[in-house]
C-alpha cells in the first residue's frame, strides 16, 4: 500500500503515474457508484507514510491480533506437525506479544526445523519458545 499510497506532496503539475494511480485508488474506494462485492485490502509497515484518505475514518484497519488471536492462529498452524502435549500455546502467544499471523506461523516452522535438526519427532515446549527469538 505504501508503493502507491504515500503522501501526496501538493506540488502544482505533481501528475506522476504514482500520484494518478492513488487518485483512482481513492475514486473506485469512494465513488459514487455502487460497488457492492468490492473489497479492497492493502497492507504496509510504514503507516506513517500513507496518504490520510487512506486512513480517514470509515476505513477499517485490520492490527495485529491479540493475545487470543495470537494464540488461535498459534494452533492453526501447528495442526500440520506433531507437538509434544506439553506444550503450552497460551505462554508461547504471551511470549510473542506483538507478533503478526505471518512471523507465528514462522515460529511453528522455526521450531519443527529445530526438532528435525535434533532428531526429535516432536516440537516441544523449548523448541517454541527458542524460535521466538530466531524470528
Amino acid at each position: 500500500n505504501d508503493a502507491i499510497g504515500q503522501k501526496r506532496d501538493g506540488r502544482l503539475g505533481g501528475n506522476d503515474e504514482r500520484e494518478q494511480t492513488l487518485n483512482q485508488l481513492l475514486t473506485e474506494m469512494d465513488g459514487f457508484e455502487d460497488n457492492t462485492g468490492v473489497i479492497i485490502l492493502a497492507a504496509t509497515n510504514r503507516p506513517d507514510s500513507l496518504d490520510p484518505a487512506l486512513t480517514r475514518p470509515g476505513r477499517i484497519p485490520v492490527e495485529l491480533p491479540d493475545l487470543q488471536g495470537r494464540e488461535a492462529i498459534l494452533k492453526v498452524h501447528a495442526k500440520k506437525i506433531k507437538l509434544d502435549e506439553k506444550v503450552d500455546f497460551n505462554k508461547i502467544a504471551r511470549m510473542a506479544s506483538g507478533a503478526s499471523g505471518a512471523e507465528l506461523a514462522n515460529i511453528i516452522n522455526e521450531a519443527a526445523l529445530r526438532a528435525v535438526r535434533d532428531g526429535r519427532r516432536f516440537v516441544t515446549q523449548s523448541d517454541l519458545e527458542e524460535s521466538i527469538e530466531v524470528v
